[in-house]
């Protein structure tokens, strides 16, 4: 069953709509929305356009289209080919009743008004059997596409947050590197100056002083 459906411009993850969902879906998805906002960051020209990430019982599915990301949450057991094809509707809608605006928008969820085709689309997406025999005269006009689900590329949520923590830890810990290597940098001329300063002050000392002493003797 498709649960929750946010759509967001690829190029800076702007929220564009979402679907207006109960309280109890709110806090039922809590987790896996915040998961989303990470896919979302983690979204580059080089992304896949279509892709599964399992994570617990349920699986976010996203399509990208013309710079924009559509996302729906649905239950782990839900047919991905429902998924996409349900995307599928829901991006050719959105380019049709809003394409020449999307890259100009700045605030956020500029188009909520889109719920009511996407809750529209969720209900008859909402059981397996219902989709099916509704929707088979689509689904067939996705078979070019969709016909092998299993090349739709597959991903783990672990997994992802994982790499993605690794590679902002490796980040992080770069520029720390780089920092502490200029404080050592920094301090090791300092140590070398006052070395030398130990070693020639001495001698610079006696010979001011002989230099005066020559100056006044002389002079």
């Amino acid at each position: 069953m498709v649960r929750s459906t946010i759509i967001v411009r690829a190029s800076d993850a702007l929220p564009l709509a979402a679907s207006v969902d109960d309280e109890e879906t709110e806090q039922a998805l809590q987790e896996h929305k915040q998961q989303s906002k990470l896919i979302f960051r983690r979204i580059s020209p080089n992304s896949e356009p279509r892709c599964s990430i399992e994570s617990g019982q349920y699986t976010l599915h996203y399509l990208i289209a013309d710079n924009v990301v559509f996302l729906t949450i649905a239950d782990k057991s839900y047919p991905r080919k429902l998924a996409f094809s349900y995307l599928d509707e829901l991006s050719k809608e959105f380019a049709t009743t809003y394409g020449p605006k999307i890259e100009t928008v700045r605030k956020p969820y500029a188009f909520l008004g889109f719920d009511t085709f996407m809750s529209k689309t969720a209900r008859l997406y909402r059981d397996t059997r219902t989709a099916s025999a509704a929707n088979s005269s689509g689904l067939d006009k996705l078979n070019g596409e969709l016909q092998d689900v299993t090349r739709i590329m597959t991903k783990n949520m672990e997994e992802l947050l994982w790499r993605g923590d690794s590679l902002d830890r490796m980040s992080h810990l770069s520029t720390s590197l780089r920092s502490e290597s200029e404080k050592y940098r920094k301090a090791a001329r300092n140590i070398n100056f006052q070395a030398m300063l130990r070693q020639y002050a001495p001698l610079g000392a006696v010979a001011l002083i002989l230099i005066v002493f020559i100056y006044w003797r002389f002079w």
